[in-house]
């Protein structure tokens, strides 16, 4: 059955009143929807962030929500406490490779954001080399010399304090860089070392790691290829972990070695002693016999002299 639809009857002479919509409309712009989106998507971002810090889930076992996690800027204080080094632009090619490594350290210990690095780096330039990033700053803008990729400022000073002439040298003592004897520990070190400033020789990471085993010693060369470390890092931990083991090895077996030596040396010196005391014992024996042959033959000359007296006596 279908409802009854109410109707309203208006009296004669009335006047219907007429219908206004309550309802205001507000107008929204693209600009503000925008904002709105923005401002979701912000927020959906750092939850994810501070679900990648740690805070895996936000309630405890009793229900209550835990506060979120929200990773800790990097400050230049902060920066600081990890004691970078300086930099004046003095100190050579070698200098200039240890200020690149401790930097890259101390960015990785400060978490130093990628928007920071530049600038912070920059801050512990002095001399010359302060002078040349002042310059640089001249030509541009703060702002825009702070927002350059670590990378960029890396290959900017290794171009003014690195001269072509001294990355050839460098390049061709890398192209003929070779474990000396078994120190693997030493050749690491300068391995690395002339790679930081060698980077052009090496595209991509798996052309270093090729170079450096290429140059170990040929007792852990096929080890180390056979396990096909994929970075810098794992081929070094294992080339140096074999050589150790090689190095133990052959000294317990020089160890072994010299121990049968001198066990073969001291029984070969007991011989002669023997032998010795055998002769002067054989020796005794016989100068005793012809001791005592010769007080038997006195003995027996006396006893015959005193019988020729007594018979020159009996016939007298």
């Amino acid at each position: 059955m279908a409802p009854k639809r109410r109707t309203t009857r208006l009296n004669p002479g009335a006047t219907p009143t007429p219908i206004t919509d309550t309802h205001t409309t507000t107008s929204v712009t693209n600009a503000q929807i925008q904002a709105m989106i923005n401002e979701g998507v912000t927020a959906a971002l750092a939850a994810r962030d501070a679900t990648r810090n740690g805070d895996d889930s936000h309630t405890s076992g009793t229900g209550a929500r835990r506060p979120v996690q929200v990773a800790r800027k990097c400050t230049y204080p902060d920066f600081l406490k990890c004691q970078p080094l300086n930099f004046k632009g003095t100190e050579g090619v070698v200098g200039l490779t240890q200020w690149f490594e401790k930097m890259e350290s101390v960015y990785s210990i400060s978490n130093c954001t990628v928007a920071c690095q530049v600038k912070f780096a920059t801050c512990t330039l002095q001399g010359n080399a302060l002078t040349w990033w002042n310059s640089h700053v001249k030509t541009t803008t703060p702002e825009a010399a702070h927002a350059m990729p670590w990378r960029t400022l890396k290959k900017m000073m290794t171009d003014k304090y690195c001269p072509r002439g001294k990355i050839k040298k460098l390049e061709f003592e890398m192209w003929n860089l070779k474990v000396k004897g078994n120190d693997v520990v030493t050749y690491s070190q300068c391995f690395q070392e002339l790679a930081l400033m060698c980077d052009r020789m090496f595209p991509e990471e798996s052309d270093k790691v090729k170079k450096y085993v290429g140059g170990l010693p040929d007792m852990i060369h096929g080890s180390v290829m056979a396990t096909k470390p994929k970075t810098m890092q794992d081929a070094i931990e294992f080339a140096t972990e074999l050589m150790d083991k090689k190095i133990s090895t052959f000294a317990k077996r020089q160890a072994e070695k010299k121990r049968k030596l001198d066990n073969n040396n001291q029984a070969q010196q007991q011989l002669p002693k023997r032998s010795n005391c055998l002769k002067l014992k054989n020796g005794n024996q016989a100068r005793g016999t012809e001791t005592h042959g010769r007080v038997l033959a006195l003995a027996g000359g006396e006893t015959n002299q005193n019988l020729d007296d007594k018979e020159d006596n009996t016939n007298a």
